[in-house]
């Protein structure tokens, strides 16, 4: 027997209704995208093709990675829904942005809450760098290179243009591991003696260089060079 759809449910399971009577955080991940998507197709209701998404993508990250194209040709999905749950990842990451601006950036954990999820979302390599003011708040991000899945190439005069440009202070270079290890290569430690010594001569402040992965194990999934004493 096919679900029932979400107007024949009891008002009191309709993921709109419960999240007015409730709150967001009532709700399933399931039936928070079936708000977004609003309706399903034949013989699966809105929650149904929510779960069909996560099954298919593993997981809310997974299916935060997909491009509008690639929701768009999902069965049940289409244009409309894909851009609706494009909009709807971004104005998540957007949040946690603007609450981050306004504080002293100085660590790695806050690193991983301005940039992480963003960047776990990619599937080639980006080095960006963060550009600080006197006080270690935000002037603005930068994304100096976007390699393959496995290798970004970048110099270090690509990495501090946007930092003499801006007349930054400070910067915290952060790039993605697309595999989810956070274990730096040989080429990440030699792009960050590189990176400190340019420093040097161009008096800014390097203040870590960050490695993104995925969370594993009680690792908080990422990497500080600055936390590991190389800077």
């Amino acid at each position: 027997m096919p679900p029932l759809k979400i107007r024949e449910m009891p008002q009191e399971e309709r993921p709109r209704e419960k999240l007015a009577a409730h709150g967001a955080s009532a709700l399933s991940d399931p039936e928070l995208i079936a708000i977004l998507l609003r309706t399903g197709m034949h013989g699966a209701n809105a929650i149904e093709v929510a779960r069909e998404l996560l099954k298919k993508y593993g997981s809310l990250r997974g299916l935060s990675r997909c491009t509008v194209d690639e929701l768009r040709k999902i069965r049940g999905v289409g244009f409309t829904k894909a851009v609706q749950l494009a909009a709807a990842f971004d104005l998540g990451r957007r949040i946690a942005r603007e609450t981050l601006a306004r504080q002293k950036i100085d660590s790695p954990e806050l690193v991983n809450e301005l940039v992480g999820a963003e960047m776990r979302r990619l599937r080639k390599e980006s080095l960006r760098v963060i550009l600080l003011d006197t006080r270690y708040h935000l002037l603005r991000i930068e994304e100096v290179s976007l390699g393959t899945v496995n290798e970004s190439i970048a110099h270090p005069r690509d990495v501090f243009h946007p930092a003499v440009a801006a007349s930054a202070y400070a910067v915290i270079v952060v790039h993605n591991h697309p595999s989810g290890d956070t274990s730096p290569s040989q080429s990440d430690h030699s792009l960050t003696r590189r990176l400190a010594e340019a420093a040097e001569l161009l008096q800014i402040k390097l203040l870590d260089h960050i490695i993104i992965g995925a969370p594993a194990n009680g690792n908080a999934g990422y990497f500080s060079f600055k936390e590991a004493g190389v800077l």
